[in-house]
């Protein structure tokens, strides 16, 4: 009992540094609320908008504040854009455009910023928490604008938008984060322009969405110049993840993902194998956010809220095997980094999908921090990262150590 009381408490110490500080539990979604919340906070529509992935729907200005009422010298703007589904079904996306305000004229770097895992609720979204100091990883996107360079940060799909978010599926995660930097370059009050060096930058599921963007980028966003991708505490494989979370501290995340995937690929019919309790639970962590999420599920084993198994099933091992991550080189510049003792995504997650890019000729630089854990790790590597990345800003060569 005590090893469990210790665990809760580091989960719960853990979960206050990723998740917002917006409200926790969301007010259930009344049938059409999703999309006159979406309308009621999109600003104008944009006349004549495109319908091309990256066009931008409706612009309106926005405040970015690491903590509540702190000054940053920064414009920001909440952006809707167009994306592409899981199933490249045509959808639209939310998101922040933040650019330093340096007296700096003329083209700077783009980061496209994904960040990690916040919930499911539309509160959740960082878009929804930037201008009230309530988004955590503020603090580290603050960090890169003292470089100079714009940032976007996308809300991914169904985080803000009607519909639920399809967490996890790294598809639909990857386009959200190319269509992102191609919306932030269309935006004109962002002083930025077509040929604007791009990179991508994301941690845990932030890692997940940019290692898929960046091996997708040159088959769907090829005109992006992009010259790395960062990306740490990666869940490359998503069908490998039961067997560690199943009835521990990290069940709630798992379920969370059965939720986002179940949205994303509707034939999956969670809902047919899910009993009263786990119909309870799935209600519970679509309207909450990650740290009331997790909690809700923590210790909860698949055989509690089920009838039967879906994961074991073959439609929902296509679907987890979707997400998979090294089928193919980037194309590009990696830096790759993963906690050794990290206890939500396991290392061998990380090491593996460094040995898949490496073995198809990527150039990756690898690195395994041996102190610390999952939420810690962002933190602490996070300088030598952005170092990395302004190293491909500026030309320098690469280290690779594959």
């Amino acid at each position: 009992m005590r090893s469990r009381t210790r665990v809760v408490s580091c989960l719960l110490t853990a979960l206050a540094l990723a998740a917002p500080a917006t409200p926790a539990l969301a007010q259930p979604a009344q049938p059409g609320a999703a999309a006159a919340t979406t309308a009621a906070t999109a600003g104008p529509a944009i006349s004549g908008a495109g319908d091309s992935p990256g066009d931008l729907v409706s612009v309106e200005p926005s405040a970015f504040h690491p903590l509540p009422g702190q000054p940053t010298a920064t414009r920001a703007w909440k952006i809707h854009y167009r994306s592409t589904s899981a199933t490249d079904e045509p959808n639209v996306v939310s998101g922040t455009v933040i650019v330093p305000q340096d007296g700096r004229t003329g083209p700077r770097p783009l980061v496209s910023y994904a960040v990690g895992t916040v919930g499911m609720a539309d509160s959740c979204a960082p878009s929804a928490g930037f201008p009230h100091g309530t988004t955590v990883e503020a603090n580290l996107i603050q960090a890169l604008t003292w470089r100079g360079w714009a940032v976007v940060v996308t809300d991914y799909e169904g985080l803000g938008t009607p519909g639920d978010h399809t967490y996890t599926v790294g598809r639909s995660a990857g386009h959200s984060v190319l269509d992102a930097a191609r919306a932030a370059l269309r935006l004109p009050e962002a002083g930025l322009d077509a040929h604007s060096p791009v990179g991508l930058m994301g941690y845990s599921q932030g890692g997940q969405a940019s290692s898929w963007a960046a091996e997708l980028k040159d088959s769907y966003a090829p005109e992006l110049d992009v010259r790395g991708t960062v990306s740490g505490g990666v869940p490359a494989r998503l069908a490998e993840m039961p067997a560690v979370h199943d009835g521990s501290f990290g069940a709630g995340l798992m379920f969370m993902s059965a939720l986002g995937q179940d949205t994303a690929y509707p034939e999956l019919k969670l809902d047919d194998y899910l009993n009263d309790r786990g119909r309870k639970l799935v209600s519970t962590l679509r309207n909450s956010c990650v740290a009331l999420g997790a909690l809700a599920g923590a210790f909860t084993k698949i055989s509690d809220i089920t009838t039967e198994n879906p994961l074991v099933t073959a439609a929902w091992q296509n679907r987890l095997h979707a997400s998979d991550l090294g089928t193919r080189d980037p194309g590009h510049p990696v830096y790759l980094y993963h906690a050794l003792p990290d206890e939500i995504v396991p290392y061998a997650q990380g090491s593996g999908l460094r040995r898949a890019w490496c073995t198809q000729g990527a150039d990756v630089e690898w690195h395994t921090t041996l102190i610390g854990e999952h939420v810690s790790t962002v933190v602490t590597e996070s300088l030598r990262a952005a170092n990395w990345l302004g190293d491909r800003f500026n030309g320098r060569a690469t280290h690779s150590n594959c």
